[in-house]
C-alpha cells in the first residue's frame, strides 16, 4: 500500500519491529500495540486520528493471529482463550476502535481469515475456530455496515509459507510439555505425524507476496468483492468443502495426517 502511495499506518508490538519498519518503509507511520491490549488499541486509534484529521481512513487491514494446534482434548483451557483473545476478541477490539475513522471516510474493511474458516484439520480445532468466529463477525459487519457505504471484505488464505510456518514443529512440540500425560499419550504418535506433514506442506506455500497483492486488491478494487482466496490450494480446499459430503471429506483429511 505504501509503494501504491498510501499513507500507511502499521501495527507492531516492539520498538526494535518499529525500528527495522521505518528503515525499509521511511514513509510508514508504526503504531506500537498489541490486539489484546485495549488501552494500547485505543492509544494507536487516537494517534491514527490526530494524524488524518476529518479525512479519516481509507481502509483498516485486520492481519494479528496465532495458530494454536493440538487435540481439542488436550489443548489446556488457557491457550483456548490466548486463541480466541488473540485471533477473535483483538479484532473486533481494533474494529470498533477504528471504525470512526472509517465512517468519516467511507473506507473499508478487510479481514484475513483462513481457508481454516470454511474446513478444519484434525489437530486444528482452536485455530480454525477462530477463523470460523472470523468469518461470523465478517459477514455481521459487511450487513451491519452497508448503510454507510463501508464495503467488508474477507481474504482467506490457504497454504502460505511464513516464519510461523517455519515455527510449527517447535510450536507444537511446546504445546506437548503443556499437556496432560494421559492426555498427551492418547494422541502423540498422530499429532506429532500432523505436525511434521503440515510443516513440509506449508514449506512449498505460496509467498506472503500473494496475499498482499490480494489484500491491495480488496482495498483499492472499485466495486471490493466479500470473499478473496489468496495462495496455494485456497481455492481447491473450499470447493472440496462445499462439494463434498462431510465424512467423506473428513476421510480425506484424516488420510493426509496418517
Amino acid at each position: 500500500m505504501d509503494r501504491l502511495g498510501f499513507q500507511v499506518f502499521a501495527s507492531v508490538r516492539k520498538t526494535s519491529d518499529a525500528d527495522a519498519l521505518t528503515k525499509i518503509a521511511p514513509r510508514v507511520t508504526p503504531l506500537l500495540f498489541d490486539v489484546v491490549d485495549e488501552q494500547s488499541v485505543s492509544a494507536a486509534a487516537e494517534t491514527t486520528a490526530a494524524a488524518v484529521g476529518t479525512k479519516g481512513l481509507t481502509g483498516l487491514v485486520n492481519n494479528a493471529g496465532v495458530g494454536t494446534f493440538g487435540p481439542v482434548e488436550g489443548i489446556p483451557l488457557a491457550e483456548w482463550r490466548r486463541q480466541m483473545e488473540i485471533n477473535v476478541i483483538g479484532q473486533v477490539a481494533v474494529i470498533q476502535a477504528f471504525l470512526p475513522l472509517l465512517r468519516k471516510a467511507r473506507g473499508r474493511i478487510v479481514n484475513i481469515g483462513s481457508i481454516g474458516g470454511l474446513t478444519t484439520i484434525p489437530f486444528g480445532g482452536a485455530l480454525c475456530a477462530s477463523k470460523h468466529a472470523v468469518e461470523a463477525i465478517n459477514d455481521a459487519l459487511r450487513m451491519e455496515l452497508r448503510q454507510w457505504g463501508i464495503a467488508v471484505s474477507l481474504v482467506a488464505p490457504g497454504s502460505i509459507h511464513t516464519n510461523a510456518a517455519d515455527r510449527m514443529v517447535a510450536n507444537g512440540e511446546a504445546m506437548m510439555k503443556q499437556m496432560r500425560p494421559d492426555r498427551l499419550s492418547l494422541y502423540e504418535q498422530a499429532f506429532r505425524h500432523m505436525l511434521v506433514t503440515m510443516s513440509k506442506d506449508e514449506a512449498h506455500g505460496s509467498p506472503p507476496e500473494v496475499v498482499a497483492k490480494v489484500v491491495a486488491r480488496a482495498l483499492t478494487a472499485v466495486r471490493p468483492k466479500t470473499r478473496y482466496p489468496a495462495g496455494r490450494r485456497s481455492v481447491f480446499l473450499a470447493v472440496m468443502a462445499s462439494i463434498l459430503p462431510t465424512r467423506v471429506f473428513d476421510s480425506i483429511k484424516l488420510k493426509q495426517m496418517a
